[in-house]
């Protein structure tokens, strides 16, 4: 199993990244937020991933900065459910609702959660993660 989150796999396209917003779904498991959009993707890669924490709620950048490696590295470990699961590309983007700096396991079953829901929403099958 591929566990890197190379450079082709993060969503940068300022132009995909504004039509996530105005057209993109979303699931939510609490303090994340998934939006996603079915789209034809550059390089050959199934999913490009970008994660975002809004300076309204986090007003530190340093807290900010680590709640984006934390989901970054979540994803990173989690990203294998979509990969197995699911045909076609799709760009993500992770968004941290939380007003609080949270632990490795929150975001970590925050994760799950929110891609078994994706998962779910796309009418796709989902093997179940257990969350520690």
């Amino acid at each position: 199993m591929d566990f890197k989150f190379s450079k082709k796999e993060k969503l940068k396209s300022k132009k995909l990244i504004d039509q996530l917003f105005a057209e993109g779904k979303s699931v939510t498991a609490f303090p994340l937020k998934l939006i996603y959009l079915r789209s034809q993707l550059p390089e050959n890669v199934q999913v490009q991933a970008g994660v975002a924490v809004p300076k309204k709620n986090i007003k530190s950048a340093v807290n900010r900065n680590r709640i984006k490696r934390l989901m970054r590295e979540n994803y990173r470990l989690n990203k294998h459910q979509v990969f197995n699961n699911s045909e076609g590309s799709f760009a993500f983007l992770f968004l941290y609702l939380g007003k609080k700096m949270p632990s490795f396991t929150e975001i970590e079953s925050a994760m799950g959660k929110t891609l078994s829901k994706f998962l779910r929403a796309e009418g796709l099958k989902s093997e179940k993660i257990n969350p520690k």
